[in-house]
């Protein structure tokens, strides 16, 4: 595979993501993906949206023939820190469910509000082919 992780020597090693990450491919763009089904019904708790949310990912890398490993970064929009670090167990265990244990570069920003406004969590994907 072409993509490898960048560790700089004597850093700590992140929990849950990358520093950074060097990719040569085709690149795939995920547009920001929120936690409703096909009905566009959302889940109630941001555990359970984060689940959906990431299953709507993978379902639209599976269009270029991309799979969770290929993702090189992940930017989520959460609504509420709080809400965020109270389900953090959940999350995780949703993220390991749906991307294995794949953790690429990624960043979390709290917003003030989503343009859904049952939306709690919405993350962009970006994913390279080898």
């Amino acid at each position: 595979m072409t993509i490898r992780v960048l560790q700089p020597p004597g850093w700590p090693r992140p929990k849950g993501y990358a520093n950074g990450m060097v990719a040569e491919g085709r690149q795939v763009f995920v547009a920001g993906q929120v936690g409703w089904d096909e009905q566009q019904q959302f889940p109630k708790t941001l555990a359970e949206q984060v689940r959906q949310t990431l299953k709507n990912i993978v379902t639209v890398l599976r269009e270029a023939d991309a799979r969770p490993e290929h993702i090189v970064r992940l930017t989520w929009y959460i609504t509420s820190r709080d809400e965020y670090n109270a389900e953090l167990q959940q999350i995780g265990e949703a993220y390991r469910e749906i991307l294995g244990r794949h953790f690429p570069t990624m960043a979390v920003v709290q917003v003030v509000a989503l343009m859904e406004a049952q939306a709690k969590v919405e993350i962009e994907a970006t994913a390279v082919i080898p």
